[in-house]
């Protein structure tokens, strides 16, 4: 840490939230590039395209599609990418868990966050939502028109600020120390 008070608090907490977003970053082109890749190996050895459904759920209208699955792979690997780099980086000055107990409420705080993303992801790739991408404008025709790889980053994104603010009171927390008194034996 550096400087101490309460500027002090607030120079280190922003620096920590930099160094988050850089790993944040990192780990939003890591889930992409999983993204891409597991969309063009699913519809390369498969036949099988983002939008396709997946299974149904319990026979009513509402489907669990394979951007669901896609984007439940690509945060795996994204998540506990980014474990990684915060726990050795970001906040490498906090005395640390074993990586399994640091791990678990990183996931936690990160299913959070993919419950955010994939709302937004449905919300967007949905065309009966009123925040749907136009099918004209993002119509598949190139990568960079692609509905589903802008859906997922925007999704990403909008998370970012709820997965932040838990991972730094949670996670990284300092671990709380219980301090016992005893008694000194008089002398």
């Amino acid at each position: 840490m550096g400087k101490t008070g309460k500027t002090g608090k607030i120079v280190d907490s922003a620096r920590e939230f930099i160094k988050f977003g850089i790993v944040g970053g990192s780990g939003v082109l890591v889930n992409l590039l999983v993204v891409f890749l597991a969309t063009k190996g699913f519809g390369a050895g498969w036949g099988i395209h983002e939008n396709d459904v997946f299974f149904n759920l319990f026979g009513t209208r509402w489907n669990i599609r394979w951007y669901h699955v896609i984007m439940t792979i690509a945060f795996v690997v994204a998540n506990t990418w980014n474990y990684q780099l915060n726990r050795s980086w970001t906040f490498k000055n906090v005395p640390k868990r074993s990586w399994l107990r640091g791990f678990f409420p990183f996931l936690t705080t990160g299913i959070v966050a993919f419950v955010v993303s994939q709302t937004v992801a449905t919300l967007l790739m949905n065309p009966t939502s009123p925040i749907a991408l136009p099918d004209d404008i993002f119509d598949g025709s190139t990568g960079l028109r692609t509905k589903f790889y802008w859906s997922a980053g925007i999704s990403t994104l909008v998370a970012m600020p709820v997965n932040f603010i838990i991972n730094k009171l949670w996670t990284f927390g300092r671990p709380k120390v219980i301090r016992i008194e005893t008694e000194r034996p008089a002398v």
